[in-house]
């Protein structure tokens, strides 16, 4: 902040393993309130910088994965109980889930986020949640390009709605 440069704090709990939803609740929390309690010693300001943190999600592996639903709950929860409010925007890795696993998740809690009134803008900083369908198309051949950059486009539009609680399934069917 002294140079002029907003600190984007990036902790990640990962998804990797079997555990259950409230395995990563547990973890997550305890991860967060590390965090701002060591920005808090630093005296960081916390109205110049971004939250980009993992969803609360089960484990890759996990038997039983939780529901949109439940990650966009228990996500949002876990924020209200440890995010300050001064923190002006939370942008969410994809972090290991699927193009279309992240963009379900991102809208459902947002549409949950708006119904509780939380104090951040809710948002994403994907890498392979948008990376992924146009590498594919892409394949390395230069006549796949243009389907590449169709296939990004699209992640990039399906997400966006999704930042703003607005996706729907019928999205992914018109890209088909």
């Amino acid at each position: 902040q002294e140079a002029g440069l907003v600190p984007i704090v990036e902790p990640e709990v990962l998804m990797d393993g079997d555990n259950d939803i409230d395995t990563c609740y547990e973890a997550t929390t305890e991860t967060l309130r590390e965090v701002y309690y060591e920005l808090g010693t630093h005296r960081v300001a916390l109205e110049g910088t971004l939250l980009k943190p993992n969803m609360v999600l089960s484990g890759k592996e996990a038997s039983n994965r939780a529901s949109a639903e439940q990650v966009a709950e228990m996500t949002v929860n876990c924020f209200l109980n440890t995010v300050p409010a001064a923190v002006p925007g939370v942008v969410f890795l994809s972090g290991g889930q699927s193009d279309d696993e992240a963009t379900v998740n991102l809208d459902a809690i947002n549409r949950y986020a708006a119904s509780c009134g939380v104090p951040w803008e809710l948002s994403f900083s994907y890498g392979r949640g948008l990376q992924a369908a146009p590498l594919k198309a892409w394949n390395g051949v230069a006549a796949n390009i243009p389907a590449a950059q169709a296939a990004y486009y699209h992640r990039a539009k399906v997400t966006s709605a999704a930042r703003r609680g607005e996706y729907t399934a019928e999205m992914e069917e018109a890209a088909d």
